[in-house]
């Protein structure tokens, strides 16, 4: 099954802009391959504006979030794995919501350590037949 994330991600994100709300989204900063401005990250995590009129090149596709801002006059183009993404909300109000138990959230575990697999052995072979004929 396909992870929820992206679905849930642009229908809170219409949302929000159909209400005339600011969305903004909480991200972690500290996921592999996450690129945003690091100046702006606060223990580990950074939250961005995304309203329409802040960005340019809003993308939210199956597996990414992407962008193009401006960070303190200099512009950037942000990529954020959705693993990353910790919660979408409307500045205004608070309202949207956390990610992390949603269907399929558990295949964004990719920054998770992976137990290793368990080694398969083969049992001992026993000699001679297992089965005695009686009659």
């Amino acid at each position: 099954m396909k992870p929820s994330r992206p679905y849930l991600l642009r229908a809170l994100y219409e949302w929000m802009l159909d209400n005339d709300l600011t969305p903004h989204v909480v991200v972690n900063a500290e996921w592999e391959d996450v690129v945003v401005p690091t100046q702006f990250v606060e223990d580990g995590q950074i939250v961005l504006n995304i309203i329409p009129s802040a960005v340019r090149d809003f993308i939210i596709g199956d597996d990414v979030l992407s962008f193009n801002a401006r960070f303190g006059g200099v512009p950037m183009d942000v990529y954020i794995p959705l693993g990353a993404v910790i919660a979408v909300y409307a500045r205004e109000n608070a309202a949207g919501m956390g990610f992390g138990m949603e269907p399929g959230a558990e295949l964004y575990d990719a920054n998770e350590p992976q137990p290793p697999e368990p080694e398969v052995t083969e049992p001992p072979k026993k000699k001679g037949p297992m089965l005695k004929v009686v009659k």
